[in-house]
């Protein structure tokens, strides 16, 4: 028999994507992964960043519920289209008239940790307790999910020594451009698409997520895009603020909550709850009790100094 879902309910990636902070988390990625001048030109030039970010952020918030309770076909299918997606879009880099594709596995491999890296360090300030092996089960159990997008499992991090080492090792190459400080400043104040024209005018209460998400960053990327002022006691201020807006998250009604996805990523998810039910888990009430069901772990709280976390800081 198939197993219902590509993670286990019992896994930490299950505690950690489907923790609302990872809202803050996501954008922190996308600001993130900006900092790859390579990279941000893949994105500025064959995407539509500019036009639709929300529908990216919900695109992401898609291949992550896929690849978290999705089936191992559907999960498959999706990597599949996004592997076919990629390898077409070729694009140049204006700074050494280079050509590259979006599918480069040096970039796939700085996306992959830009993601997981702040998923894991946001919903841990945010207040997710996780012990620090649990911190390396999920960068290993994350390991997967780059099969999706076309790598290989020891093409990226699998524990938070080397997630660390990696990023270190990546500062170097690292620095903000034109491209990057203006994707930085739309993700902070985005257009509104369309398809969500009825959240309009709780634009507003967006800005918190996205700076919030900026705060996240390190302390040098945060000098180096220079977009939000540093004032005494910020970053401290700022996880006070996360774990505010977690809580405030967490007492929104699901079927509220929901509305913030695509229909695809809801139907996944309903979808994904029957084929639970009937392997014997108490998912008929959500997610959100089936997770509260499982053994609690010792809460380890991350320090405002590098510990038993992916850091970016040099």
């Amino acid at each position: 028999m198939q197993q219902p879902t590509v993670a286990a309910p019992e896994s930490v990636t299950w505690k950690v994507h489907l923790d609302r902070s990872m809202w803050v988390a996501g954008v922190r990625a996308l600001m993130l992964q900006a900092l790859h001048p390579v990279a941000m030109q893949g994105v500025w030039q064959r995407s539509d960043f500019l036009t639709d970010p929300t529908g990216r952020l919900l695109r992401t918030a898609h291949f992550v519920a896929v690849t978290t309770y999705g089936s191992p076909t559907e999960a498959e299918a999706l990597g599949e289209r996004i592997r076919r997606v990629h390898s077409a879009l070729p694009f140049t880099d204006p700074r050494t008239g280079r050509h590259h594709r979006i599918d480069e596995h040096d970039l796939l491999v700085w996306v992959h940790c830009a993601e997981v890296s702040s998923y894991l360090e946001t919903t841990m300030r945010a207040g997710v307790p996780l012990s620090p092996d649990e911190c390396d089960r999920y960068l290993d159990e994350q390991s997967r999910s780059a099969g999706y997008v076309g790598l290989g499992r020891d093409d990226v991090p699998r524990s938070v020594d080397t997630m660390r080492r990696y990023l270190s090792g990546m500062r170097p190459q690292l620095h903000v451009t034109p491209e990057a400080r203006r994707a930085v400043r739309f993700l902070l104040w985005p257009k509104v698409p369309e398809h969500l024209s009825w959240l309009a005018p709780l634009k507003p209460l967006w800005f918190p997520i996205g700076a919030l998400a900026y705060n996240g960053l390190p302390a040098w990327a945060r000098r180096a895009y220079g977009v939000l002022p540093e004032i005494p006691g910020g970053r401290t201020a700022g996880t006070e603020a996360l774990r505010a807006l977690r809580a405030l998250l967490n007492r929104v009604p699901e079927r509220y909550y929901n509305m913030l996805f695509d229909e695809s990523t809801v139907r996944s998810a309903e979808e994904a709850k029957q084929r639970l039910v009937a392997a014997g888990y108490p998912a008929e009430n959500g997610f959100r009790d089936l997770r509260a069901g499982m053994h609690p772990v010792e809460p380890v709280t991350p320090p405002d100094v590098p510990g038993p976390r992916p850091s970016a800081e040099p």
